[in-house]
């Protein structure tokens, strides 16, 4: 936070004591770059790293031989450590890739599986078909899976469904999973229909429902859950009826049949297995002056944030000893 201020960057504290910069995410990265910049740090942009070799006889103490190749020519750097931060595969587009992989296997440090994670679910056919007529409609629901519940925003897209909720919970599902969506979190509705039934019984389900959410989700509710009594009074629909439509608002179970895999993907969960680092400085127990930071390592944390913070602290954690 200091060094924040000390670049004049605006910043406010929301929910969850998550800080965001008040103009652009672009004023931390000035700030970093004006750092590296005041301390001398050299970035080579445009090459590619050919390989990575471990000096076995220490050269003037330095450890480590790196070649890379840009389009004029091959060089070769020396260092006395080494620090990979070089992300994992989500985002592709934004130079996302497997390479810090690559360098673990070849240094024998082990892997955690890795997979898409804080992403986006997709469905087939027909929920695929009412997302498809639902995209950009969002609503505040409780999602559940493998004893792990999430509330906050649901958005439906055309090939199912994203928000704050959805990339949570996708950390805990597995492929062959089912989610459970809450669409009335704290209400139960089972109870609050028969009670309106009771007071209002003139009222269709469709209207009444409306006031709870978006009219557009309820349409779709109505043709899936209860097409043959669109146009029944609530007084004409059995309490049974009243309490099966109750059950499935509070907990409409989904079978999502994959997420969108790493090209939204905001992590990717798995990577280098921690407990082949030193916690402290981010070392590899085997290899001195070969460290691992960010999001290579197998560390995922929920959205807001956090996983910036582990990039941030644990590149912190590394430079200090670097």
């Amino acid at each position: 936070i200091s060094m924040v201020e000390k670049h004049k960057i605006a910043y406010e504290e929301k929910k969850h004591s998550q800080l965001f910069c008040i103009n652009s995410s672009k004023d931390i990265l000035n700030m970093l770059l004006a750092e590296c910049n005041d301390l001398g740090v050299q970035i080579l942009t445009d090459i590619d790293v050919e390989s990575v070799k471990k000096l076995e006889a220490a050269d003037q103490g330095m450890r480590y031989q790196i070649v890379t190749q840009s389009k004029l020519n091959q060089s070769i750097i020396s260092c006395i450590s080494l620090v990979v931060a070089t992300g994992a595969l989500s985002i592709p587009t934004l130079g996302g890739s497997g390479f810090g992989y690559e360098l673990a296997k070849q240094f024998k440090l082990p892997l955690v599986p890795r997979h898409a994670s804080l992403v986006p679910f997709m469905f087939t056919e027909s929920i695929k078909n009412i997302c498809e007529q639902l995209s950009g409609v969002s609503t505040y629901v409780m999602i559940s899976c493998n004893k792990k519940s999430f509330e906050e925003s649901m958005l439906f897209t055309h090939r199912g469904i994203s928000g704050p909720v959805v990339l949570q919970i996708s950390n805990y599902w597995h492929p062959g999973d089912e989610i459970y969506i809450n669409l009335m979190p704290n209400i139960n509705a089972q109870d609050i229909l028969l009670t309106e039934k009771d007071k209002h019984n003139k009222i269709t389900l469709q209207k009444y429902l409306n006031y709870h959410l978006p009219k557009a989700l309820v349409l779709q509710l109505q043709e899936l859950w209860w097409s043959i009594h669109k146009d029944k009074p609530l007084s004409e629909i059995s309490n049974a009826e009243l309490r099966s439509i109750g059950n499935r608002l509070n907990s409409w179970n989904l079978k999502p049949s994959s997420t969108e895999g790493y090209r939204t993907a905001e992590v990717t969960w798995g990577g280098v297995d921690t407990n082949a680092i030193d916690s402290k400085t981010m070392e590899a127990r085997n290899h001195p002056g070969l460290y691992f930071i960010g999001e290579v390592v197998d560390v995922t944390g929920h959205l807001g944030g956090y996983n910036f913070q582990w990039a941030w602290s644990s590149g912190y954690s590394a430079g200090l000893v670097a």
